[in-house]
């Protein structure tokens, strides 16, 4: 069972509480604590499930922003029905407690409302996110996804705390074997008052699990199969 965004973030903690500076001695730990600059670090190399990622700290950002390459043995319509499939996020997006359309303003433009679990002993934090799709066409084979936090779209809803930032860009390109290329940048501020070791945590960890759990997902009947449409298209290739 996946381990959850309060127990980790309870149990990073606890490390870097009682190990102090002998984290570095494990590679995976070292990320935590090395200083980042502001060229891409890599964090994780998955060679078997074909996942990379990468973190960097950018002058002028409170925390680092992370880079995600993944290849997902799926064709777009396949993939834009996981994406958009808003419902499902708890079954694989990073701590997702809640997600749901907002509103579409046009067949490449939305607004969705998510709402995330906190590490342990921090409140849940939400977020209003306006997307726009650029679909790929045979004369131009790369589709993107931006999205951006839309902070005053919605009335503040406490306890929640607004999240001040979940920026991300995602690429989709063709691979040479016939799979596509996901390729993810984004930088995530939690807002509130949340410490600096649990939000590093998270974006360490949140977009390998992303990137396994859309993995997982593309591989399902019922989004390879479905018989319908996507919700949102990706376009073609």
């Amino acid at each position: 069972m996946p381990i959850s965004w309060r127990a980790a973030g309870c149990c990073a903690f606890m490390t870097l509480a009682l190990t102090g500076h002998t984290l570095a001695a494990n590679p995976d730990d070292e990320e935590l604590t090395v200083r980042l600059g502001s060229e891409w670090r890599l964090v994780k190399n998955d060679q078997s499930r074909d996942i990379r990622t990468w973190a960097k700290l950018e002058d002028g950002k409170r925390y680092r922003s992370f880079k995600i390459e993944v290849q997902l043995d799926a064709d777009l319509d396949t993939i834009a029905r996981v994406l958009f499939d808003f419902d499902n996020y708890p079954k694989w997006f990073w701590e997702v407690r809640e997600a749901k359309l907002l509103k579409t303003v046009s067949s490449t433009e939305h607004f969705t409302y998510i709402v995330h679990n906190a590490p342990l002993g921090l409140p849940d934090r939400d977020v209003i996110l306006h997307t726009t799709i650029e679909p790929a066409t045979p004369s131009r084979p790369l589709a993107l996804v931006k999205t951006h936090s839309a902070v005053n779209y919605l009335p503040a809803k406490p306890p929640l705390v607004r999240m001040l930032a979940e920026e991300t860009l995602v690429r989709f390109s063709p691979m040479p074997d016939g799979g596509i290329l996901m390729e993810v940048e984004g930088y995530v501020d939690p807002g509130g008052s949340a410490p600096i070791w649990a939000t590093n945590f998270v974006q360490r960890s949140a977009p390998y699990a992303i990137a396994a759990g859309i993995r997982r997902m593309v591989k399902l009947d019922a989004y390879r199969n479905p018989g319908t449409a996507p919700r949102y298209s990706l376009g073609r290739f």
